[in-house]
């Protein structure tokens, strides 16, 4: 009964002090996801481009540059860092604060399909990976040999001990970064091409078409029933050399 005949009697301090309480809701409404979940470090996105074969220069000359140059006319872009290594590149996308991550990602996305138009055939899909909380590392795992060479170190790490962890709950495995992958380089020699009126695009697609896989089959011998094994592949032959 108090506090009615108080309401009454005082109606200008009961309104206002109901527009505080309103007004105080609303901003706590509108802070409420900083408390919850604050935004870390700087807004970037990681692309790693790999390519078996290609040195520091090449990646930078065939690959680096049209992601580069594409990546500009992203929204919201504060700047491109870039660094090429013997196979791969790695480019960390920097924004300005406020910007809107997913459409940053959807356009970094857009732009990556549209530079690889520009590049040289059997460019793979980049990997793409947005920094935020969720995404940071928790641990590294390096290896190092003195017996061993990094493509069998590579091996190793991919095929061994990667699967150890992406079998974890709630672990998420990337794959290994700055191994040798399986690769065969081919020289050609400018002389000789030119010897036997050959160019290097005809020596490139005589080479794909002599390096097929092709299924195995059957061979019947009498009343014997026998698998044929066929070996056309290019890799496997100078593997086994």
């Amino acid at each position: 009964m108090r506090l009615v005949l108080a309401a009454l009697s005082r109606p200008i301090t009961v309104v206002v002090a109901l527009l505080s309480i309103a007004l105080c809701a609303v901003l706590a409404l509108q802070r409420m996801p900083v408390d919850i979940f604050p935004q870390g470090g700087d807004p970037a996105i990681y692309v790693a481009q790999p390519y078996g074969g290609m040195d520091p220069a090449q990646m930078e000359g065939y690959l680096t540059y049209y992601y580069e140059y594409h990546f500009l006319y992203i929204t919201g872009i504060d700047h491109v860092e870039s660094k090429s290594i013997q196979g791969a590149t790695l480019m960390k996308l920097t924004f300005h604060e406020g910007t809107d991550m997913n459409q940053a990602m959807a356009e970094t996305i857009g732009y990556v399909n549209r530079a690889r138009a520009f590049m040289p055939p059997g460019t793979v899909p980049p990997f793409i990976t947005r920094f935020d909380a969720g995404s940071v590392a928790v641990g590294e795992l390096v290896f190092s040999s003195t017996t061993r060479s990094q493509g069998e170190l590579q091996d190793f790490a991919l095929n061994r001990v990667r699967p150890l962890f992406a079998t974890l709950p709630g672990v998420s495995a990337p794959p290994p970064f700055g191994g040798n992958q399986r690769t065969i380089v081919i020289t050609l020699d400018p002389d000789k091409l030119r010897q036997y009126q050959i160019s290097p695009d005809e020596a490139i697609a005589s080479v794909g078409k002599s390096s097929l896989v092709m299924p195995s089959g059957n061979v019947s011998t009498g009343s014997t029933n026998r698998i044929a094994r066929t070996n056309a592949a290019l890799g496997a032959d100078l593997t086994e050399l």
